[in-house]
């Protein structure tokens, strides 16, 4: 589409329209706190040449991820990619594909989404799944949407543990709506605190995070049982699919809706997206269930083939009553996710599993030998709190300038954590990586 700003004629043809004089009146609804007053002052347009030139002087300035060790996780993780996955990706059939609306011409795609269903299925232990949502924060917030309009109810309580930017997204999607999201604290192992459950009435949905933010792998058995006590859903959240090859998986704790991230399954990093949001429920909630799903099915002749099924639940169907306002999905990241987990098997996931596992506690346990107190006693997966000295950030400056990124800060998602770090270490870190780690913050 081509960009042609409006004429003024243009301009003042569709004021008149609407019935408004002048822009300023048309923007009057935007409090003038939130305008921009001075202009942006943009530098002039360049040549193709220029620019070229320009961004590549930018991109010399920024620091090449490959060259640090990176100890960060957080909700995005950095997992080899098998180079068979990039090819795959790559082909013209699945990168330049559009919605799979007319079957006939997509069986290609729709089976490879129905593949990337079957097998998500398998891992998170879930009846369905669908082809995919933008990523785990509006998974969250849109399972939480579908849990409140099966219960008909407007009070659904959420663990502080979850990804402090996914209850961000919680909350923009549901307290406008006049939904009440009640927050559960934590307890000093690192796991959810169920008890104030206890004394709330009414309740839709009780949702928390299995590995938390914190790393910990929750007590799922005692969060499906309190919400079976308070009739409301059951619901787990993640942000490390990778961990289900080596716990168990939600589906065992008996899950009502279990969505997330899945960016570790074959998704690069690639400065913080795109990612993928894998959502699961039971059979019987499907049909509230938003985004699409692909069927198995024959045709006229007998044939099997592949379709876009339950239609009828989308936004292009039944606009009013769709069950989401999200009209597309990712679909190459989905096929991604499908072929790195076909890549590996259920072998190679819970290899891979224990081998995130390991390394991680080795690390674990290398803290602890330097003095250092490991914060919460919780079984983790992938990372951990460590609490170290006052001071740190300059130690923590430092080896960011040695390229190793030691540690995500947690005060500021949690005041009173202060001095507290999440590190994480994934199949891409040697053991001599994380003792390179360890002397650098005893140094």
């Amino acid at each position: 589409m081509r960009y042609l700003p409006h004429t003024p004629e243009e301009i003042e043809s569709m004021l008149r329209l609407i019935g408004v004089k002048t822009l300023d009146e048309l923007f009057s609804v935007i409090p003038q706190s939130c305008r921009r007053i001075k202009n942006m002052n943009l530098p002039g347009p360049l040549t193709e040449w220029e620019l070229e030139s320009k961004m590549t002087f930018l991109s010399r300035q920024s620091s090449i991820a490959p060259e640090f060790k990176v100890f960060l996780g957080a909700g995005n993780y950095e997992h080899f990619i098998p180079h068979a996955l990039s090819y795959l990706t790559s082909r013209s059939e699945f990168s330049t594909s559009y919605t799979p609306y007319e079957p006939e011409m997509s069986q290609g795609t729709l089976q490879a989404l129905y593949e990337y269903q079957t097998l998500c299925a398998r891992l998170l232990g879930m009846e369905v799944v669908n082809a995919s949502m933008y990523d785990g924060a509006s998974a969250l917030a849109e399972s939480l949407l579908m849990a409140m309009r099966i219960k008909k109810l407007k009070k659904l309580a959420v663990s502080t543990l979850i990804h402090p930017l996914y209850r961000r997204v919680v909350r923009t999607y549901l307290e406008p709506t006049g939904f009440e999201v009640v927050e559960l604290p934590w307890f000093k192992n690192g796991r959810t605190d169920l008890s104030p459950l206890d004394g709330i009435a009414d309740l839709g949905a009780v949702a928390v995070q299995s590995p938390n933010f914190f790393g910990c792998v929750e007590d799922l058995d005692a969060a499906s049982e309190m919400a079976q006590k308070k009739n409301a859903l059951f619901m787990c959240c993640f942000t490390e699919p990778l961990a289900y090859g080596l716990y168990k998986n939600p589906g065992c704790f008996g899950a009502d809706i279990v969505c997330g991230e899945g960016q570790s399954l074959g998704i690069p990093q690639s400065f913080g997206g795109p990612g993928l949001g894998i959502f699961a429920t039971k059979m019987k909630y499907v049909r509230q269930m938003p985004g699409r799903v692909v069927g198995k099915t024959k045709d006229l002749k007998g044939r099997t083939g592949f379709v876009l099924t339950l239609a009828a639940r989308e936004q292009h169907i039944r606009r009013e009553k769709a069950t989401s306002n999200i009209c597309t999905n990712n679909n190459l990241c989905a096929i991604a996710a499908a072929m790195y987990m076909a890549l590996l098997g259920s072998k190679g996931m819970h290899e891979l599993a224990r081998l995130n596992f390991d390394k991680c506690e080795y690390l674990k346990r290398e803290m602890e030998k330097a003095g250092f107190r490991i914060a919460f006693s919780a079984p983790t997966f992938n990372e951990f709190v460590v609490e170290l000295p006052p001071g740190f950030e300059k130690t923590r400056d430092r080896l960011i300038r040695e390229k190793i990124i030691a540690g995500l800060p947690l005060a500021h998602h949690y005041p009173d954590l202060s001095h507290h770090y999440l590190f994480c270490v994934t199949e891409t870190k040697t053991k001599e990586d994380i003792d390179a780690l360890i002397e650098g913050i005893k140094a």
